[in-house]
């Protein structure tokens, strides 16, 4: 009974490690993704503005915008309609729920200037322009208690909101990944499409 437990054992763990050699030869990312050039950064539109942190998603949108910029990988995108990839963020707070404030236009930026050591960019964002004024009231939010950084498809014929409605490409969910200044979700990021660039390239 023993041996024949050790080999229905053994059997399992080869399956196991053929499925995962087999899965890492499937690119991490599609080659779509690996050809984009311009990236859109916007606070999840489902995010509440914290009360105790109300300035918490907006750090971590800037913080993620520097870092692509010290990268250089990609341009940033001023609004949807010239985005390749839109990446939305959220900060956690470690609550899986919480009042928060809604009916804030957190992603209306009416004039940008990012400095960073390889320069900085000015202009208009348009991310999400509302039609009526701002209307702040209280709510309870219901999520994820860990930072959240998303990254989807841009569609430069639709609203922003019409992108996020459909599949992410990838996701990073783990605490502090959105962590000021360093943002270790963009460096995951990194390493994530230099390993898919290996592989379509087909090296070790």
């Amino acid at each position: 009974m023993l041996k024949r437990s050790g080999l229905a054992a053994s059997v399992l763990l080869l399956s196991c490690w053929l499925g995962y050699a087999k899965d890492k030869k499937k690119p991490l990312l599609p080659e779509d993704i690996l050809r984009a050039q311009t990236v859109l950064v916007v606070i999840d539109p489902n995010a509440g503005m914290d009360i105790t942190d109300p300035n918490a998603n907006r750090i971590a949108q800037e913080d993620v915008e520097k870092a692509l910029m010290k990268w250089g990988r990609f341009s940033l995108a001023m609004e949807a309609s010239t985005a390749d990839l839109i990446i939305t963020v959220s900060k956690g707070n470690g609550k899986a729920v919480e009042p928060t404030i809604g009916g804030v236009p957190m992603n209306n930026r009416p004039v940008i200037f990012e400095p960073t050591d390889s320069g900085g960019r000015v202009g208009v964002s348009q991310g999400n322009p509302q039609s009526g004024p701002p209307d702040p009231r209280p709510q309870t939010t219901v999520g994820p208690t860990l930072d959240m950084f998303v990254v989807y498809r841009g569609n430069k014929d639709a609203p922003y909101s019409s992108a996020l409605d459909a599949p992410a490409v990838w996701r990073y969910t783990t605490k502090d990944a959105l962590h000021s200044p360093d943002v270790p979700a963009v460096d995951v990021f990194r390493n994530v499409i230099a390993e898919s660039e290996k592989q379509l390239a087909g090296k070790p």
